[in-house]
């Protein structure tokens, strides 16, 4: 069942969806070679709670009933998405996904960027502007009377034109007072296909790119989705609101990228 939310709604919303953004604001300030995936969860757990919020990720199960033991993803190179963090350390030329979700009055908010460690290659640098590209086209799409086909269209067109894979197994959804609502959002599709986009309907777009193929495997640990191929992966994501003017971005890089330009 999809759920509309009113102008209130929205408000809450994207109140959880800044704090997000000022999470990983803070992640990026630590997000250097060396560091631990472990660490970063620590200081991303410390500041949502500190502001009055809880990580919707710690504690969630998945398709087997084992519950996520951290606070925040943490993907590294061909891991696609759902990387748990730990003892391994970050190293120079390494890229990293973070995925961040907090629950806040009610609410909750969802978002995630990847990140270079020091200087990346050229190869890498492409795939995540593509991806983040992708991701802006995406939402500039989404607007009253369109279809969710026509947001995976968009970003499959783009990123299959740089011959790069489409993560097909994993989408962005819808979201609200639940993490993860209806509708799915695949990253692929055709135009006119699917749910229509209504006012008040609030989505997680997220697209997840592959250098090689699409193909994908679970690790072991039940999480952690790699690349078959061993290419590194690409993840952005923003919530949005459709409104009746266009979408609204309720989270927001911004301060993130101030983070990045001030370490640059």
């Amino acid at each position: 069942m999809i759920f509309l939310k009113t102008e209130d709604e929205i408000k809450l919303l994207r109140e959880s969806n800044q704090l997000v953004g000022r999470t990983l604001a803070e992640l990026a300030r630590h997000i250097v070679p060396g560091v631990t995936t472990l660490h970063l969860d620590q200081v991303a757990e410390s500041f949502i709670r500190d502001n009055g919020a809880e990580p919707t990720f710690k504690g969630f199960p998945n398709h087997k009933g084992k519950p996520y033991p951290a606070s925040i993803c943490t993907s590294i190179n061909e891991v696609v998405v759902h990387g748990i963090p730990n003892s391994q350390t970050l190293r120079e030329g390494d890229i990293l996904s973070i995925d961040c979700g907090v629950k806040m009055n009610g609410f909750c908010g969802d978002s995630a960027y990847t990140f270079a460690v020091g200087q990346i290659s050229s190869e890498k640098q492409q795939l995540l502007k593509i991806t983040k590209d992708a991701l802006y086209n995406a939402i500039d799409v989404a607007r009253v009377g369109n279809r969710i086909g026509d947001i995976g269209h968009v970003v499959q067109t783009l990123c299959e034109s740089y011959g790069y894979g489409v993560v097909r197994e994993f989408t962005g959804h819808g979201i609200g007072q639940s993490m993860h609502e209806d509708p799915f959002v695949p990253n692929f599709g055709y135009k006119g296909t699917r749910e229509q986009l209504l006012v008040g309907l609030c989505i997680a777009i997220e697209p997840m790119i592959t250098l090689g193929n699409r193909n994908i495997k679970m690790l072991t640990d039940d999480w952690s989705v790699v690349t078959k191929d061993s290419k590194p992966a690409a993840h952005f994501e923003h919530t949005i609101a459709i409104t009746q003017s266009g979408p609204i971005i309720l989270s927001s890089f911004e301060e993130l990228e101030n983070v990045l330009r001030e370490k640059a």
